[in-house]
């Protein structure tokens, strides 16, 4: 927060000598990634220890999870100089795993990996099959960890004292994260040190597909965006006039409301194709406005999206009972919902 606090203020000054505006959006980017980073990595957390966590489970090769979390690794792995040696295993190791959550755990130890070697380190990911199970081994040359403390560096807000001299470190919710979501695979995760500044192994355990089978490829993205009437109803004021904003950049004509009757006039008298409804409205739920929607002779053949902040599959369930087309939890990644728009599906 501080960064942007800072930046905000440049802003609020507005001198002509002062850095240029692209510059300091650029920070709001960086540390805006950071924070939604952290607030997802916090309600992670949370759902797991309440036992509230829904997997998407399937057969996927682990060559495919691991090349994708290498990959988004890499900004970070280039940033600090860091090498990464990748050894992947053959396509017919298969694991019974939620992809998203999986990729989750092997960015995170990456990431950590990242961190906590000195720039220009030496870091890699490799996989193998053992007695059964696929073994992820992910290990550095960094600051290592005391033996006394190869276990603590799993709990919440785990910090030792190498790591808090550290500018780069974090605030110790990764390895819990990665440790819970492996649980809930019927996984594991250990970690090894030989000692302070001889770096760190992390290796993790999954139980085999006893049979490999075909994994389904991403569905790819559509392409442009169509000029198109768009409806936004938030009652975040701000959240819903930039939402808007986004939408009238890429050619459409967009209407920001902020209540459920607003939206039910709207739908009237603007007439939408599109249109996006928060769920915690004021005056009214967003279910119970997707439903008085749809059955109004304009509201049925609309793209209906759903944006909010509750993203459990028991939330999805709801939105496409309430007659939602699809859901999208804030915030908002604005790739999937050009991908949606550009689809019209």
């Amino acid at each position: 927060m501080a960064p942007m606090r800072s930046a905000l203020e440049v802003l609020k000054l507005g001198r002509s000598d002062g850095p240029p505006p692209q510059q300091l959006l650029a920070v709001f980017d960086r540390q805006l990634h950071h924070l939604t980073h952290l607030v997802d990595d916090l309600m992670d957390v949370s759902r797991i220890t309440q036992n509230r966590t829904e997997l998407r489970r399937a057969p996927i090769a682990l060559a495919d999870v691991l090349r994708s979390a290498a990959q988004d690794a890499a900004p970070m792995m280039k940033a600090a100089h860091h090498s990464l040696s990748v050894t992947l295993p053959a396509d017919d190791v298969i694991v019974d795993a939620d992809v998203t959550r999986l990729t989750q755990v092997v960015v995170n130890l990456l990431t950590n990996a990242a961190k906590y070697t000195p720039d220009g380190g030496a870091i890699t990911l490799r996989a193998w099959c053992e007695n059964g199970q696929a073994v992820v081994e992910v290990s550095d040359n960094g600051i290592g960890i005391p033996r006394h403390a190869l276990d603590a560096v799993f709990g919440m807000f785990s910090q030792l004292k190498p790591a808090l001299d550290r500018s780069k470190g974090g605030l110790g919710i990764g390895l819990a994260l990665v440790r819970g979501l492996l649980a809930l695979h019927g996984g594991s995760v250990e970690a090894y040190s030989a000692g302070e500044g001889r770096g760190s192994t992390f290796t993790v355990r999954l139980p085999l597909v006893s049979t490999p089978q075909d994994c389904a490829a991403p569905a790819e993205d559509s392409g442009a965006l169509a000029p198109r009437r768009i409806l936004v109803v938030d009652d975040n004021a701000d959240a819903a006039q930039t939402l808007a904003m986004f939408m009238e950049l890429h050619g459409c004509t967009a209407r920001a409301v902020h209540s459920a009757q607003d939206a039910l006039m709207a739908l009237d008298e603007f007439a939408p194709e599109v249109a996006l409804f928060d769920i915690g409205l004021p005056d009214m739920n967003g279910y119970e406005l997707a439903r008085k929607a749809r059955a109004l002779p304009r509201g049925a053949g609309m793209l209906l999206i759903a944006a909010t902040g509750w993203g459990q599959e028991a939330d999805k369930r709801l939105a496409v009972e309430a007659g939602f087309d699809h859901h999208l939890t804030k915030p908002i990644d604005f790739d999937k919902l050009r991908s949606l728009l550009g689809r019209g599906a």
